[in-house]
């Protein structure tokens, strides 16, 4: 699977239309998960009470051909499998944030990656001698879009676990789910 992130940002042209966005709730075994898209992407896809946006509407089974797409993918990430298709993401983030979820994208179902890894291929296409894995951990932190995204196979240098928007539990179940040992992540 290769996900493409399309950093984009919409227009702030007065004059514009506004862009047609739809919302709606899937049910996950770990929780109602919010989703938002546009026409043409998938802008939000996270866990309710890991982010402070609220929905505006939800259904059992979206119309909308982007959000459809999203459930697809979602019961098949939930039966225990990595997605072979992604829903067309877009992303508003500086372009270092975008490289690194392109990154933390490209991690197999049931790996894991850690933060210093991705600053150390992010300082070595950059040609510089180091990198913060901080700052990657921040990067991470701004990801609209998780499990699509999957930020919670990024973990900390000697077994930490790191963050998860919050919410370690849950990136603790999301790692268990995929068949990941996580009794020695601290």
């Amino acid at each position: 699977m290769s996900n493409t992130l399309h950093a984009s940002k919409i227009s702030d042209t007065p004059n514009a239309p506004a862009p047609s966005v739809a919302e709606t709730i899937y049910e996950s075994p770990f929780g109602p998960i919010f989703l938002r898209a546009s026409d043409d992407a998938l802008l939000e896809l996270h866990f309710l009470g890991d982010a402070c946006s609220q929905p505006s509407d939800s259904s059992d089974a979206p119309l909308h051909p982007i959000l459809a797409e999203t459930f697809c993918w979602l019961d098949e990430y939930f039966s225990g499998r990595q997605p072979d298709f992604a829903p067309p993401l877009q992303l508003d983030l500086t372009p270092f944030n975008c490289r690194v979820l392109e990154i933390a994208s490209q991690v197999p179902f049931g790996e894991t990656m850690t933060y210093g890894e991705i600053a150390d291929l992010i300082a070595a296409e950059r040609g510089l001698h180091k990198m913060s894995a901080q700052a990657v951990g921040s990067a991470m932190r701004k990801n609209p879009i998780c499990l699509v995204i999957p930020c919670h196979r990024i973990i900390g240098a000697g077994g930490r676990l790191g963050g998860y928007n919050g919410n370690p539990l849950r990136k603790r179940q999301l790692l268990t789910h995929e068949g990941i040992d996580v009794s020695q992540l601290s």
